[in-house]
């Protein structure tokens, strides 16, 4: 009989804010899924690990029985209302405090709303490429663009708790990882802020744009050094890839300017994630969003975390977006993919119960409160 932990208290160091609004069957389960088109015929997007996670332990909050068909328990959503529904999700997931991504689009609730909402502490985590293209729609100049942006990101680090990007994802680092030349710096800002500006002409006279789109910075020089500002605030600073692998000059170069890097949903290449945060002292390793999409195969992954990364280096999220379902989800597959691994040495006489038990705490939330300062923020 493998033995059950206790995981008590849990810090979500990456996720959303949930819709405020109702959805419809077709775009509610669409949600839990990262996917294009539609599901094959004769099925639904429900019909994914996650999608079968939701069922199982979203229903009984509700007041049904788990696994209960999607058609009754969008039905039951809709009785309650998306505000109260949100409520008794978020407050099931025992996680104690959200460290909130505000750089995505849409309909999401802010830091407040989830702190009032779930009952928790709430911190903030802003995206850097959003923040330039705030700051590039009050700037007249490159150098008053450029001097606006780093006082922008050492003003928002004051009270954020992390910075955020997805650089990486779309470039990655590994052809130059190093900090730009103020030439280069100079040079990518006024490509894209020309841009910006022949899109608002475009769009004002009806005439095509450029052909590449200039909202967003897209240029690898202008996003490297967007990342290399952040670094110098000592925040700090969440990395999204798909290829960890892509990251490791990055990770060598920044070690010793005291900001930490925390690898983020590198599912299924967690093994690759895994491997720096054993090398760097100063890069940690995200798990808990790869727990939510891989469902009844949550402590199997987790286990091969385990194998490589140093304790101290591991942090739980959930990595939720939209749904508070997937906030629900996330807390209760980490739970109990971490208990039951653990457990499980436990019983088979690998670990002492004792060490178990401080493993766990570090994993849910020490290891992201020592991180991100929680315990030294102002009430």
């Amino acid at each position: 009989m493998t033995d059950i932990l206790p995981v008590a208290d849990l810090v979500d160091q990456h996720c959303h804010g949930v819709l405020r609004t109702e959805l419809g069957l077709g775009t509610f389960e669409a949600r839990p899924v990262t996917a294009a088109g539609t599901p094959a015929p004769g099925t639904t997007f429900f019909d994914t690990q996650t999608g079968f996670a939701v069922r199982r332990w979203c229903p009984p909050l509700l007041g049904l029985e788990p696994h209960c068909p999607p058609a009754r328990y969008l039905a039951r959503r809709r009785e309650l209302g998306a505000a109260e529904t949100g409520r008794r999700l978020l407050r099931a997931t025992g996680v104690s405090t959200y460290l909130i991504d505000t750089g995505l689009p849409g309909d999401l609730t802010g830091p407040a709303e989830i702190a009032a909402a779930a009952g928790a502490d709430v911190g903030e985590i802003v995206r850097l490429e959003p923040l330039a293209e705030q700051v590039a729609d009050t700037s007249g100049t490159v150098e008053s663009f450029l001097a606006d942006l780093a006082a922008a990101v050492h003003t928002a680090a004051a009270s954020v708790v992390a910075f955020t990007s997805a650089a990486a994802v779309r470039h990655g680092l590994e052809a130059d990882p190093g900090p730009p030349g103020p030439g280069e710096v100079r040079g990518a800002a006024g490509r894209w802020l020309a841009g910006r500006e022949a899109e608002r002409r475009a769009a004002r006279t009806g005439a095509d744009g450029p052909g590449t789109p200039c909202a967003a910075p897209h240029d690898p020089v202008l996003l490297r050094h967007l990342l290399w500002t952040a670094i110098a605030c000592g925040r700090p600073l969440q990395l999204r890839s798909t290829d960890p692998r892509r990251m490791a000059g990055f990770a060598a170069a920044t070690a010793g300017f005291g900001s930490d890097l925390v690898l983020l949903h590198s599912y299924p290449h967690h093994r690759h994630a895994a491997q720096p945060a054993s090398i760097h002292p100063h890069v940690y390793f995200d798990a808990g969003a790869a727990l939510t999409r891989t469902g009844a195969r949550a402590g199997a992954v987790l286990a091969e975390v385990l194998e490589l990364a140093p304790f101290g280096k591991l942090l739980f999220s959930s990595g939720a977006q939209g749904l508070p379902e997937l906030h629900v989800v996330g807390a209760r597959q980490f739970r109990e993919a971490l208990s039951r691994v653990l457990g499980g040495w436990v019983a088979d006489g690998a670990w002492s119960r004792t060490d178990a038990t401080r493993v766990a705490a570090m994993i849910a939330s020490g290891n992201a409160r020592r991180v991100y300062g929680l315990d030294r923020r102002p009430a």
